[in-house]
This record gives C-alpha cells, sequence and structure tokens, in this order.
C-alpha cells in the first residue's frame, strides 16, 4: 500500500506542478481563449500558486519526514481545487468533467490512507 500511495503521491505532485507552472508560463488570453468560464487573472495565477505549493506537500513533508500531517492536509486542500475545477469544466460539457474527478478522487485516497497512517504512529 505504502508504494501505491508514494506512485500516487509522486504522479498527483509532478500533475500539479506541472498545472501550476504552466499558468504563470502561458499568456492570459491563449488560456481564455477556450475557457468555458472567463476567470480574472490574478484568479488564475492564484490556483496557479495554489497548486504549486500542494503539489509539493504531497511530497515533500512525507519524504524528508517533517511535518509529515501536511500531505494529508496538502490533498485534502487540493480537494476543493479539483471540486472547482470539476464544476467549471461540467459548465461546458459533463464528459470534461470526468478527469478532475478522478482527480479529486485520487486525492480524497491519498488523503484518507495518509491520514490513517499518521494515527498508527
Amino acid at each position: 500500500m505504502n508504494i501505491l500511495l508514494w506512485v500516487l503521491q509522486g504522479l498527483l505532485g509532478l500533475l500539479f506542478l506541472f498545472a501550476g507552472v504552466t499558468k504563470f508560463l502561458i499568456p492570459y488570453d491563449d488560456m481564455m481563449k477556450d475557457a468555458p468560464v472567463i476567470m480574472p487573472y490574478w484568479f488564475i495565477l492564484f490556483i496557479g500558486a495554489c497548486e504549486v505549493l500542494g503539489g509539493l506537500g504531497l511530497i515533500l513533508p512525507w519524504l524528508l519526514k517533517v511535518k509529515p500531517g501536511l500531505t494529508p492536509l496538502a490533498a485534502g486542500l487540493l480537494i476543493v481545487i479539483m471540486i472547482g475545477a470539476t464544476a467549471t469544466s461540467a459548465v461546458a460539457s459533463p464528459a470534461m468533467a470526468i478527469f478532475p474527478l478522478i482527480i479529486g478522487l485520487l486525492l480524497a485516497f491519498v488523503a484518507y490512507k495518509r491520514r490513517g497512517e499518521l494515527a498508527l504512529k
């Protein structure tokens, strides 16, 4: 189970690092060109910063054994972002909401399992 959790944490961490960094690199007009809901630029940057910090929070605390309780917290807070992403994607098409929904469920699994392991230690 620990190996599965590490693989999930690594993949999700990389996914959120990539998603967050791209929000800072891609011009705002290009991001909003096909977006189902137009959001202000400051909000896009805020979400990008949260994604980068959350991606790091999925990996570093548990890896470094420094405040490992931050890993399930990071996963839980990223779930909030994925709820917003699912709702925003569902506006365009219910089929587009499947990916953020699955990512949110994987985050919930990581948060639940890592929280349970902390209680045992």
